[in-house]
């Protein structure tokens, strides 16, 4: 356990200092998203294709876009975090008109000197090669004439389609462009029977798919290999994905030093975020739950307008993202610095059904066995503590599941099977009492969820995020300590 916790510790500090000095230097190797391409490659069929598309570019108002984000699978196998990009994937080597052989294509933003003044550089087609390590990447525009027969393949893998994206009409080889072209490619709007159907009305798809062959399309299974293949971490992954979760638990920690009743709930939350800055994390991995008293018993609260926390208890789900790849770490804490007896013996009961679940995480395990050993404790303790007459009644006050994979989705994908080693998963167990439950009016409004990141190991589970105190009286104990924050005060605005 120590020389584990020892080489999390070497490598945080090691990737930190790298980053004072300049661009951050610890990005996963372009070596790496050759191997992922080699492994998917591997679970392919013989005759088969997969094409990948980035994600889409969101409109947040009028001309401003959200920050983008890359498609988690995409980035998984290119590294690429430009939009309006395309990756193709075949299971054997193809020969071109020159007589080269290929075995995948990227597809790129195209360098535009005037476009990277206002929104940034763009790697293009030399930068593909040489910093992401693919023999062969085109313009996006290259796309649209491939020549990529689809129909001579037994399977043509694809992710279905959201068509959540815009059509730039000033763009020839925007997303909604490259994903059209495709979908007439492999005859997408072909009825089974072979009639047309073009429920979009597109003029282009009208025209060619009545004529069009279909190809063997499979929209499914591609979820399936990606998700049997991100399930398990790899080194590189995992030196990212601790310093996102450690990086998160150091934002816990400054939090119990710097909490007091004056606090809104926005500032608890500026100063998670704030810490994660300061460490180098670019994002939070999903937006940030911070909610006090009644707040903390809906789920995904994210409001977070309450203006004082006065002596609330104060639940705070909230995870770095670091280079893509996402912590979730969940404390609930004591506005004043102390439990009351109520909130102790809820806390208390969520911690010991924590530590069963983690104790269940073991290799072998099927992926439920966190949740079985979780649910037992809390149901028992309900009803111990008076709150339900029967373990069957307690579902209403602990709603959720208690794991989930992290990685590059702060819900990554799995095969949802026994555990293997290398697997990162959250054990969160948790009780909501909302106002107004049919229970004693003291144990209302208090909600507890205690999360933490744990890696499945040959020898056990590891706590990636125990940095930061999980038990009641740890808490109440770092709550005394004085916050650098302490000291911090901005001028009273009339």
């Amino acid at each position: 356990m120590k020389s584990v916790l020892s080489f999390m510790f070497t490598i945080f500090f090691i990737s930190f200092s790298n980053a004072q000095n300049g661009t951050p230097t610890d990005y996963l190797s372009a070596e790496f998203h050759k191997e992922r391409r080699e492994a998917l490659r591997a679970k392919m069929p013989e005759n088969s294709v997969a094409v990948f598309f980035a994600n889409a570019v969101r409109n947040r108002a009028n001309d401003v876009d959200y920050i983008y984000h890359q498609d988690p699978d995409f980035h998984y196998l290119t590294g690429y975090k430009e939009p309006h990009s395309v990756l193709v994937i075949f299971s054997e080597d193809q020969v071109n008109a020159e007589g080269n052989s290929f075995n995948e294509l990227l597809y790129v933003q195209e360098k535009n000197q005037r476009a990277e003044q206002w929104t940034g550089y763009r790697l293009g087609v030399e930068g593909a090669k040489s910093k992401l390590g693919f023999e062969i990447a085109q313009n996006g525009k290259e796309f649209l004439n491939s020549g990529i027969d689809y129909t001579g393949f037994d399977k043509v893998f694809f992710k279905d389609f959201e068509d959540d994206y815009r059509d730039n009409k000033r763009d020839s080889a925007d997303l909604y462009s490259l994903v059209e072209t495709f979908k007439v490619q492999v005859g997408y709007y072909l009825e089974e029977e072979g009639q047309g159907n073009d429920p979009l009305n597109n003029e282009l798809n009208v025209k060619n798919t009545l004529t069009s062959p279909k190809a063997k399309t499979d929209t499914r299974t591609l979820r399936t290999f990606m998700a049997g293949l991100r399930q398990i971490k790899t080194e590189e992954e995992m030196a990212l994905l601790t310093k996102a979760v450690r990086i998160s638990a150091m934002g816990q920690r400054e939090i119990m030093k710097a909490m007091h009743p004056g606090m809104s709930e926005a500032e608890i939350q500026g100063i998670h975020e704030y810490i994660y800055k300061k460490y180098g994390s670019e994002y939070e991995g999903y937006p940030s739950i911070v909610g006090a008293g009644n707040n903390g018993c809906v789920l995904h609260y994210i409001e977070n307008n309450k203006m004082k926390v006065e002596n609330d208890l104060v639940l705070m789900d909230l995870g770095a993202e670091y280079h893509g790849y996402t912590a979730d770490v969940t404390r609930t804490i004591p506005a004043n610095g102390k439990f009351t007896p109520e909130q102790k013996a809820i806390y208390d009961l969520v911690y010991k059904a924590q530590e069963a679940g983690i104790a269940a995480s073991v290799v072998g395990n099927e992926f439920g066995s966190p949740d079985a050993a979780a649910r037992k404790v809390i149901n028992e303790g309900l009803v111990k503590l008076g709150i339900v007459e029967t373990e069957e009644e307690a579902r209403q006050y602990f709603p959720h599941g208690t794991s989930h994979h992290i990685g590059l989705d702060v819900h990554d994908p799995g095969l949802g099977g026994p555990f293997e080693a290398n697997m990162v998963i959250t054990v969160e167990p948790g009780i909501y009492i909302p106002e107004g439950s049919n229970c004693d009016p003291k144990w209302h409004g208090i909600a507890v969820r205690i999360e933490d990141d744990i890696l499945i190991t040959k020898n056990g589970p590891v706590n990636l995020s125990g940095e930061a105190p999980r038990k009641s009286e740890e808490i109440e104990e770092l709550m005394k300590e004085k916050s650098v924050l302490g000291d911090f005060e901005l001028p009273k605005l009339d």
